[in-house]
């Protein structure tokens, strides 16, 4: 997993999710997110793409990083089929939701599984957690987590009244919850991988910062790539959700962009802002 240093979201890809993962892995991303909520990803078109991937181009499932939610009646559209029964228990819920996945993705394994959000109250979040847990000691899931959980508090009781730590952490980053910076250093100080949504869309004051601008201009890279490679520098994993071809480039190719100490000392009051350090 500390190889992942960029994920392709597929939220709000609807028809277009087969066509754009497949482009994506093809550009060369390895590294995928989807859900278990029809209202906002189309989790079986993107084990379409796999199955492409695999028979047009060789490309097997092992090569790639999948990774899926479940998400609780709560952030389900009720009106429309949803992939388990939101009146059954909530360990049954889980279980059928990921069984599921694991149909839609035409895999037998997740590298990773999140909860979408935390549950209504806290005991049902750590009843949840248990579930994960249960699922990444039978082998189906490699690594287990928690997406929009902003308050360090929950993730603390998830370990004390769990039993295990989150390994994963997907949440909105961006200026107006303060760039997560709580939650950010709790991940940093136990090596738990934080992944960021939301790091470009979300911050329009960022991308237009002077520095930012500047210290592109010197890298000859675009703005969105200088910010993408900051928070790679400092353990971030980014989403990108383009469905730009280029953009796709742009965005794997931050990882060659050298910061030297000099650029390190033209953008520390940026990375002071951004919570990064």
């Amino acid at each position: 997993m500390s190889s992942t240093k960029i994920i392709y979201g597929t939220a709000w890809k609807k028809e277009r999710t087969t066509a754009l993962v497949v482009s994506a892995v093809l550009s060369g991303f390895r590294a995928i997110d989807t859900a278990g909520q029809p209202k906002h990803y189309r989790e079986d078109l993107v084990g379409e793409a796999l199955d492409t991937l695999q028979k047009e181009y060789g490309i097997k499932r092992e090569e790639l990083f999948l990774q899926t939610k479940f998400t609780s009646p709560s952030g389900q559209d009720l009106t429309k089929p949803i992939p388990y029964s939101p009146s059954s228990p909530l360990q049954t819920q889980i279980l059928t939701s990921f069984a599921s996945s694991l149909k839609n993705l035409r895999t037998t394994y997740i590298d990773s599984y999140l909860l979408h959000s935390p549950l209504r109250t806290l005991p049902e979040t750590i009843k949840a957690w248990k579930t994960l847990m249960q699922l990444q000691d039978e082998g189906k899931v490699k690594h287990i987590g928690v997406s929009n959980t902003y308050d360090v508090q929950v993730l603390e009781a998830l370990e004390q009244h769990g039993g295990r730590r989150v390994q994963v952490v997907q949440n909105r980053r961006f200026e107006g919850n303060g760039w997560d910076k709580e939650v950010l250093a709790w991940c940093k100080r136990f090596g738990v991988q934080y992944q960021s949504f939301w790091t470009l869309t979300g911050s329009p004051s960022l991308l237009s910062n002077p520095n930012i601008k500047a210290f592109a201009r010197a890298k000859g890279c675009s703005s969105a790539q200088a910010i993408y490679r900051l928070a790679q520098l400092e353990g971030i994993t980014p989403l990108s959700g383009t469905t730009s071809g280029k953009h796709m480039q742009d965005d794997l190719a931050v990882e060659s962009i050298e910061i030297d100490a000099e650029s390190e000392g033209e953008m520390k009051d940026v990375v002071r802002w951004m919570g990064l350090s």
